[in-house]
């Protein structure tokens, strides 16, 4: 595939995620319209791309969109595949998170990390309640095996606390999880920094990039004060919906993670 037949890209419609802000934001622009017929997936350099009517896909920064494996440039093509009249965004989520790999983490890695490894000072599952008991049992029996986990497997002993006033961490152990989420490349950081930020924990990213939780378990593990809320007061439809949006997103991040496993590539 020659370099002019890779025209394809995001960038041409800049502002894709402006476009479709809050719907009753009077900014809101349409759409753009759907161009091609056919999307497939196929072999490009070290990986594979997405290809629209046999040309490549590129991110918005015009990067050309290779991925590390078959699996998920498949699936990613299935979602351009399955675009109506309009391209929306908001539904190809695979799609977004290979562009956020390759234009936001690959040129400033470091400074990823360290966006990660900032939530290990202040990790939720350090941080218990000392009553209501339940809430505490509750607490420990999803983030105590999490600790143990870090300082087996990751080699962070981490120390943990009743209530909200800040405890340092070891710097070792600070340390350990950041040598552990630097060993992650550019796609599977891209999902860690999601699952990091919408669990509150780098403990539980890791876990879930690991292998040691699956998503469900991860979610769980970081919303037991809000299931423990929603069963003495019932469900507050607003945040039903806040929480259903985030599993949702981890579902995903947690199927981008297990399409980027090389064995199946």
């Amino acid at each position: 595939m020659s370099d002019d037949d890779s025209i394809f890209d995001l960038g041409r419609n800049r502002g894709l995620n402006e476009q479709v802000e809050h719907p009753g934001r009077n900014t809101f622009r349409p759409l753009p319209k759907r161009f091609y017929k056919e999307a497939t997936a196929a072999p490009l350099g070290d990986g594979f791309t997405v290809l629209l009517d046999g040309r490549g896909v590129k991110t918005p920064a015009r990067t050309p969109l290779v991925v590390p494996t078959r699996a998920l440039a498949e699936a990613m093509a299935g979602e351009w595949a399955g675009q109506g009249e309009t391209i929306d965004p908001r539904i190809m989520w695979l799609t977004k998170l290979a562009n956020t790999a390759l234009d936001r983490v690959a040129p400033r890695r470091d400074k990823v990390i360290d966006e990660i490894a900032s939530f290990a000072a202040t990790d939720l599952v350090c941080y218990r309640a000392d009553h209501p008991v339940e809430l505490a049992r509750r607490q420990a029996a999803h983030w105590s095996p999490l600790v143990d986990w870090a300082a087996e497997a990751l080699g962070a002993e981490l120390s943990v606390t009743e209530g909200i006033i800040h405890v340092a961490q070891d710097e070792a152990a600070l340390a350990a999880l950041r040598a552990a989420i630097a060993e992650a490349d550019d796609f599977a950081l891209a999902a860690l920094h999601n699952a990091v930020t919408l669990t509150g924990s780098a403990v539980i990213g890791l876990a879930l990039l690991k292998g040691r939780l699956t998503a469900e378990q991860a979610f769980d593990a970081a919303h037991v004060d809000e299931a423990w809320q929603t069963e003495l007061c019932g469900e507050d439809e607003d945040e039903a919906a806040r929480l259903a949006g985030r599993r949702a997103e981890l579902l995903d991040t947690a199927r981008f993670l297990g399409l980027l496993d090389r064995q199946g590539a």
